[in-house]
């Protein structure tokens, strides 16, 4: 039996979130219907773009863009931070809707996921019909748009969901594929990277379609064994499940900042690492991840970078735990230089449903358990409502870094 598989995409979700917020709590202004963008320190000229408006693509801004260079282009363009703990709030309760319509959903970042329809035509004969309900329901009860696509994999579902935004349902079956999809340029096709577009122009290969009657044999000599899974995507072929364990399959958390002044101090740089370990470490609770190996960078004022990571005797997700070993590599790495920039990263993941300790470890619920309170209070009245002592009038966040930078697998190692 054909599979039936929705692709739930939300709608410039940094933006969408933010502006919804918002507007539930009076303000008049849809960021969403002017030039607005939700970027990091934008008078330290390194934030950048991470969501932005419909009205804003007019000005040719791009995701990843410095806020320096938008600002030159359109001096009236909106910017507000990110707030992450937000953002979390907006993604769970979206799951909860959707886990009204199939138990089997595969979180794929945390503003799109996959769920799967099949055996659901008792209740819903249309999943078309289905689609739109969930896509109105969000709207109507959430206040954000989605897109969702349907077809009979997850490759032709997220493509469905890209062919026209925002706020749209639209199906990629495979008797469409020729007509929807092949006319689409090759770089529409999930997984194929900006670097390897210009190899298949030179290969006169312009199109989806193109790519789908392409010489295997060529594409293998040119492209490995990935030649060959290339042609299996422009063709609409992949068989994976719909993984339901609600987990992103995560590579790495990290989260980092570019300071406002040059950090001289090693008591001040501890602030920072704590304020971005408290990030982190919220994001891999929330996850449902252990990390085994923690990373902190450095860049000086004279962006020389330096890096050193730590690998602990067993996983885990304590934000004491993390920090102490962000610091201790800090003191391996600083050799008095002034610093302009910091970063924390975890990696290594295993789920936190249970984990295996050494001889020569102790574990500490109670460390556990206010690790999990004060998550629960920042995600009810947000991430500055609960903090440490240290940061009351040091002129530091005690939540900071902005968005972590979260690394998904390719979907092409998943499928």
């Amino acid at each position: 039996m054909d599979r039936i598989i929705f692709h739930i995409d939300v709608n410039s979700a940094y933006l969408s979130w933010e502006a919804t917020w918002r507007l539930q709590h009076g303000d008049t202004v849809d960021l969403r219907k002017i030039p607005s963008v939700v970027g990091g320190d934008e008078t330290s000229r390194h934030g950048i773009v991470l969501a932005k408006s419909i009205p804003a693509k007019a000005y040719q801004i791009q995701t990843g863009e410095s806020l320096y260079a938008v600002r030159q282009r359109c001096p009236s363009i909106v910017v507000v931070p990110p707030r992450y703990d937000l953002y979390m709030q907006c993604s769970a309760a979206m799951i909860r809707l959707l886990e009204e319509y199939s138990p089997n959903i595969q979180i794929f970042s945390i503003d799109e996921c996959f769920l799967d329809f099949t055996c659901m035509e008792r209740i819903w004969p249309d999943p078309a019909a289905a689609a739109h309900t969930i896509k109105d329901r969000i709207k109507q009860e959430l206040g954000f748009t989605v897109n969702i696509g349907i077809s009979n994999n997850k490759l032709l579902a997220k493509i469905a969901g890209d062919l026209k935004k925002p706020d749209m349902v639209h199906t990629l079956w495979k008797d469409e594929i020729p007509k929807k999809m092949w006319p689409l340029p090759v770089g529409d096709l999930y997984g194929i990277g900006r670097a390897t577009i210009p190899k298949l122009h030179k290969l006169g290969i312009y199109t989806i379609g193109q790519l789908a009657q392409a010489d295997p044999s060529v594409l293998s000599y040119y492209f490995k064994s990935y030649g060959k899974v290339m042609r299996e995507y422009a063709n609409g072929i992949e068989s994976s499940d719909v993984a339901s364990d609600g987990r992103p399959p995560m590579k790495g958390i990290g989260n980092s900042t570019t300071i406002g002044h040059d950090v001289d101090s090693r008591e001040d740089a501890y602030k920072v690492l704590l304020s971005l370990t408290e990030t982190v470490c919220m994001r891999l609770r929330q996850a449902k991840y252990c990390a085994r190996l923690v990373a902190v960078s450095i860049t000086s004022n004279e962006f020389v970078h330096c890096g050193h990571q730590h690998k602990f005797a067993a996983a885990t997700d304590c934000t004491n735990d993390i920090y102490q070993a962000a610091c201790m590599l800090f003191n391996q790495l600083w050799q008095g230089q002034n610093i302009r920039k910091l970063g924390v990263r975890v990696s290594e993941f295993c789920g936190n449903d249970f984990v295996q300790l050494s001889l020569f470890e102790k574990y500490d619920e109670k460390k556990k358990q206010l690790d999990a309170a004060i998550d629960s209070i920042r995600m009810q009245h947000g991430t500055r409502s609960v903090f440490r002592s240290c940061f009351l009038h040091s002129g530091y966040s005690p939540v900071s870094g902005g968005v972590p930078a979260e690394e998904y697998t390719m979907m092409t190692s998943i499928l």
